[in-house]
C-alpha cells in the first residue's frame, strides 16, 4: 500500500488524539514531494526531519494557490477536476487541482453527517448565484453531490428564481420524514428575504449561509447579518460553513456563531505579525489550517482569517487581516 493509500485509509476513522502524529508524517511526505512547498521550506532553511511538533511546521501562505501549481507527487497524476475561488475579473483566482473528485465529495459528506446526521434525511436547496455563474466551485460540487445522494425529487439550484425556490420549499416541506436545508451566499439570502418578506415557506428551515457579499452589498459582521436573516427565516440560529477552495474539508457552525471542525481539520492560531508563532493555546490570532484530506495538494495552509478560539475547541471567525481580499466561504469582515 502506498503512503497516499495508507493515509486516506485512516481519514474516516481518525480520532482527535491521532491528528498530530498523522499530520507530522504527512508534513514530512509533502515537504519532499510537493514542489512549491519544498521550495518554500528550502527558502526558509527548514529541515523537515527535525520538526517534531505541529506548531513548528511552516505553513504555506495561501497565496501560493494563486501563483503556483500546488500538487503533491505531480508527476504521478493529472488533475481530474479544477476548483477555483470566487473573485472578480480584477482578481486572480486560487486554483485547487483535484486528483480524485470522489475524495472531496465523500469526505465532505462524511463531515456533514458527523454534524447533521444522514444525508438521506435531508432535502438540499441552494441560492448560490455567483458560484454558479463563475463556475468551478467546490461548494456547488458539494451541494450537488449532497442533493443527488439524498435521493430528493426537488431540484437543488435556483440561481435568481425565487418563485421556483418557494415552490420547491413548499413541496419539500410536505415530506415529514425529511428536514430542509437552504444553502445560500449571504447577499442572495438577503435578496430573497427582501423580496418575499415573511413568507411561510421560509419558516422552519435550516438556513446555512456560506458568507460573502461578492461586491453586491456592503460587508457585515456575522451578528448583523444573522439578525437580518432571522427577520425573514425565524428566530432559530442561522447555520454557517467555514471552508475555502484550497481545502477539501469544512467546519460548521450549528447556529451559535461558533465553528466546529472534524478531526481531520485542525485550526491553529498565530500572531498576525509573525507567521512562525503558531500555538495550540493562543486564544485569538490569524488562522493556520491543517487539512489532512489535502493529501494531493498541501495540508498546511496559512490563511488571512482572524479567529478566536474557545476552550471546547470551537472557533469564531472575526474577519480578515488588513489589505487581504474578501474571499471564500464565510470570510466576513
Amino acid at each position: 500500500m502506498s503512503f497516499r493509500e495508507e493515509h486516506l485509509d485512516q481519514l474516516p476513522h481518525l480520532a482527535t488524539s491521532d491528528v498530530s502524529a498523522v499530520a507530522l508524517r504527512l508534513f514530512r511526505y509533502q515537504a519532499k514531494h510537493c514542489p512549491p512547498y519544498r521550495a518554500y521550506l528550502d527558502a526558509l532553511g527548514c529541515n523537515a526531519d527535525a520538526i517534531e511538533q505541529i506548531t513548528d511546521i511552516p505553513f504555506l501562505p495561501i497565496e501560493f494557490f494563486k501563483t503556483h501549481d500546488v500538487r503533491t507527487d505531480p508527476e504521478a497524476w493529472e488533475p481530474q477536476e479544477l476548483f477555483l475561488s470566487s473573485g472578480t475579473t480584477m482578481q486572480q483566482r486560487s486554483q485547487h487541482h483535484v486528483r480524485d473528485p470522489q475524495l472531496y465529495r465523500h469526505n465532505a459528506a462524511h463531515i456533514f453527517e458527523q454534524f447533521y446526521g444522514p444525508i438521506t434525511t435531508w432535502t438540499f436547496l441552494a441560492l448560490l448565484p455567483s458560484y454558479l455563474e463563475q463556475g468551478h466551485s467546490s461548494l456547488v460540487a458539494m451541494v450537488d453531490y449532497f442533493a443527488k445522494e439524498s435521493g430528493q425529487t426537488q431540484p437543488a439550484f435556483f440561481l435568481h428564481d425565487h418563485v421556483a425556490l418557494l415552490q420547491a420549499l413548499r413541496a419539500a416541506k410536505q415530506d415529514s420524514t425529511r428536514r430542509v436545508m437552504l444553502f445560500g451566499v449571504s447577499y442572495a439570502l438577503l435578496d430573497l428575504a427582501a423580496e418575499v418578506g415573511l413568507a411561510p415557506e421560509l419558516q422552519n428551515l435550516t438556513v446555512l449561509e456560506t458568507g460573502g457579499m461578492k461586491g453586491r452589498r456592503r460587508e457585515m459582521i456575522r451578528e448583523e447579518l444573522h439578525h437580518e436573516l432571522q427577520q425573514a427565516f425565524g428566530p432559530a440560529g442561522i447555520h454557517s460553513e467555514y471552508g475555502m477552495t484550497e481545502l477539501l474539508s469544512q467546519a460548521y457552525s450549528l447556529g451559535d456563531g461558533r465553528f466546529h471542525a472534524p478531526p481531520q481539520l485542525r485550526i491553529l492560531l498565530r500572531d498576525p505579525a509573525d507567521p512562525f508563532s503558531v500555538s495550540e493555546d493562543r486564544p485569538d490570532g490569524a488562522i493556520n489550517i491543517i487539512d489532512l484530506a489535502n493529501v494531493d495538494s498541501c495540508s498546511f495552509i496559512e490563511t488571512k482569517d482572524l479567529a478566536r478560539m474557545h476552550p471546547d475547541g470551537s472557533f469564531e471567525v472575526l474577519g480578515r487581516l488588513d489589505n487581504s481580499d474578501v474571499r471564500g466561504c464565510n470570510q466576513m469582515v
